[in-house]
């Protein structure tokens, strides 16, 4: 298993990926904040599959500008060694892992991405900053690395849909990709922040995933039904406290959206369990409750 190349500047990123531009090879590219498990190794092995022969480029940087005063920029989860770990087990070749200077040299850029209203909801409701520091940070990395192709999350779906959005409206020659979200034997989705949960909130965080399989299971009957099923339960978990829950179109247009039965749908969640933010998203089909009554 060999070992991923450790960049940390800008200048040696460059000298690695030279050869690869000069054989003309796809450059793969998997954006972290780090604290990496077995999620992220998925979305390197997607990178990995579809850059062939490439180099697969994985970046871990806490990206300050997306953390509003007050949020867990401090104690989010820095553990380098193991994230090299995870990164050699993935056939990643090249990890960039820059200091705050070095992606923001003379501090906060004052040309930025307006990331337009799709910003403005869900996620953006409660953290308004959020995603303009997300698409500034990414549109920075995708000028640095290069990459052909870049792998995200569904998990983390609002940002999925902007960083589409932002690809494709600003032409950044990328391609996005979405890996399925990874999850634990019980459901609940991976993620760094799940660490932060104690045993008995680690317990009801599965309430969040087992909400979105009801509604899956409902869906059949209609949006409606889909969130009543979510909602119920909901009303099982004790110390859930749900920031939202809706139902809208895949590509998160016109929220809130109402998309019409027959049509594919996602139903997205945040809620707070203790003291840590969590997010869960499911695709739905929708049906209407006229599609099952009885012949």
């Amino acid at each position: 298993m060999d070992r991923p190349v450790l960049a940390r500047t800008r200048a040696e990123l460059a000298d690695l990926l030279a050869p690869a531009r000069r054989q003309g090879l796809e450059v793969g590219f998997v954006p972290t904040m780090g604290a990496l498990h077995a999620g992220h190794a998925g979305l390197m092995r997607v990178a990995r599959d579809r850059v062939g022969d490439g180099p697969v480029v994985v970046s871990v940087f806490v990206n300050p500008m997306q953390f509003a005063p007050g949020e867990d920029l401090d104690r989010y989860p820095r553990t380098l060694p193991d994230d090299l770990e995870v990164c050699a087990g993935a056939g990643v070749d090249i990890v960039f892992a820059p200091t705050v200077d070095e992606v923001y040299p003379g501090g906060e850029p004052q040309v930025t991405v307006e990331p337009g209203p799709l910003a403005a909801v869900l996620e953006g409701r409660s953290r308004p900053t959020h995603f303009r520091g997300v698409l500034v940070v990414v549109a920075k990395l995708f000028g640095l690395v290069r990459p052909d192709v870049a792998v995200f999350g569904q998990k983390d779906f609002q940002q999925l849909a902007l960083i589409r959005r932002m690809a494709a409206d600003l032409c950044l020659g990328v391609e996005v990709v979405g890996a399925e979200t990874a999850r634990e034997p019980d459901g609940l989705a991976l993620s760094s922040r799940n660490r932060y949960l104690d045993a008995e909130q680690r317990v009801e965080a599965v309430t969040l995933s087992r909400a979105l399989r009801a509604a899956q299971e409902a869906a059949a009957y209609g949006v409606g039904p889909a969130l009543d099923a979510a909602r119920a339960e909901l009303r099982t978990a004790t110390i859930v406290d749900v920031d939202y829950l809706v139902v809208t179109t895949p590509e998160l247009g016109d929220l809130p959206s109402d998309p019409p039965p027959g049509t594919e749908a996602r139903i997205l969640i945040a809620a707070r369990v203790g003291t840590t933010r969590l997010i869960d998203n499911l695709p739905l089909l929708l049906g209407t409750p006229a599609d099952h009554h009885d012949s």
